[in-house]
């Protein structure tokens, strides 16, 4: 799998059209904080990988188009993470192959935090 693609393109009868990294990456956050039981995106996890976006979501593009997403969350404490995390990658993955037209390969959850409720500021 490539890591130095930064956008996916489809050409189309009238020119083409590129989607940034950024852009998929925002789809992907905006999707997260729907999820019922996710507090939000460890940002800081996400820009020690490799090619982090720096906000919670790191992408891999194939060659193929395919995009790979590595998502870093806290979680409510009360919620099942297994549950949650499910959650998460079946929201992703609806969200950024309807907004995008690509297919989603894989979305990998990765449970960083958990927090109370009652101290959770959003």
């Amino acid at each position: 799998m490539s890591e130095s693609k930064e956008y996916v393109s489809q050409t189309l009868e009238h020119g083409a059209i590129h989607i940034s990294e950024e852009v998929i990456a925002a789809i992907a956050a905006l999707a997260i904080q729907d999820v019922e039981g996710v507090y939000g995106l460890n940002q800081e996890l996400s820009k020690l990988a490799k090619r982090g976006q720096g906000k919670g979501i790191r992408l891999v593009i194939s060659d193929d188009d395919e995009i790979s997403v590595d998502c870093y969350i806290v979680v409510l404490y009360g919620h099942s993470v297994v549950d949650v995390a499910k959650a998460v990658q079946d929201a992703v993955t609806a969200a950024v192959e309807s907004t995008t037209g690509r297919t989603v390969k894989s979305v990998n959850v990765s449970i960083s935090g958990i927090t109370l409720p009652r101290t959770a500021k959003k």
